[in-house]
């Protein structure tokens, strides 16, 4: 059997760093533009890429199972979580259900952005894709909770961490651009400014969960992307040392 590397191959785009590997899980720091799920462009993504991954290293005879658990969007970038066996992504599943996991953003916002707070709001489906400000009668629309604190801010950017309270689709870029503070690149929602021309500058910072099996809480860390410190190198080189907000005796039950 052949040694795990560090990374995943990825041909033609950056190869994926390995953040945590053992029987049960597999978590993986994605990098920005890449898909996550095969899609009708048939692009490379983490699934298949994963799948393979572990079929050549462990010499598996049929398709190794790899469950997904949850999601980032293309453009964006950082921990993602995936489930080796069946019974793992099962309790995973159920886990990301009961909003139990601890999910943590850094984001690149236009204009300066201070001080922190809460958000919520009312979001939906917008046709063709995405997601909208709905309002709280909506049947459609479902509850969105976001909390902010800004790290680092200047005229035209600022440097934001978020904790998601919610799930929902475009959130944290919805309600961001909402307060007229858009995510870099995101020219979805509102943004006039690029982060290098393709992404956004949206990044699944640290990931903690109830390990499936061993029931002990464990973190997954990984840094923004390289590009982030031409905005704030001084701000994004402490992000890794920052804790992790306690959590109530209420959230940590599963």
């Amino acid at each position: 059997m052949k040694a795990p590397a560090a990374h995943i191959p990825a041909p033609g785009q950056a190869d994926i760093p390995i953040l945590y590997m053992d029987n049960h899980l597999l978590a993986v720091d994605k990098p920005p533009g890449l898909l996550v799920q095969q899609d009708e462009t048939n692009d490379p993504d983490l699934l298949r890429l994963g799948k393979r991954y572990l079929k050549e290293t462990f010499a598996k005879p049929g398709e190794a199972f790899l469950g997904l658990v949850h999601r980032l969007d293309r453009p964006a970038s950082g921990v993602l979580l995936l489930a080796r066996t069946s019974k793992a992504a099962a309790r995973l599943s159920e886990q990301f259900r009961r909003r139990a996991p601890d999910k943590e953003y850094v984001a690149l916002v236009e204009g300066a952005l201070r001080g922190g707070g809460t958000l919520r709001h009312t979001l939906a489906a917008r046709p063709g894709g995405g997601a909208r400000i709905a309002s709280a009668t909506d049947p459609a629309g479902k509850e969105a909770r976001l909390r902010w604190r800004s790290l680092a801010a200047r005229d035209d950017a600022s440097l934001l961490r978020v904790w998601l309270e919610t799930g929902r689709k475009h959130q944290i870029r919805l309600q961001l651009a909402t307060q007229g503070h858009p995510v870099l690149g995101d020219f979805r929602y509102g943004a006039a400014r690029e982060l290098d021309g393709r992404n956004l500058a949206l990044h699944a910072f640290r990931l903690t969960i109830t390990h499936p099996v061993t029931r002990e809480r464990i973190s997954f860390c990984a840094p923004p992307p390289s590009v982030w410190e031409a905005r704030f190198a001084g701000a994004v080189a402490t992000v890794l040392a920052l804790p992790a907000p306690p959590r109530s005796v209420e959230d940590l039950r599963t």
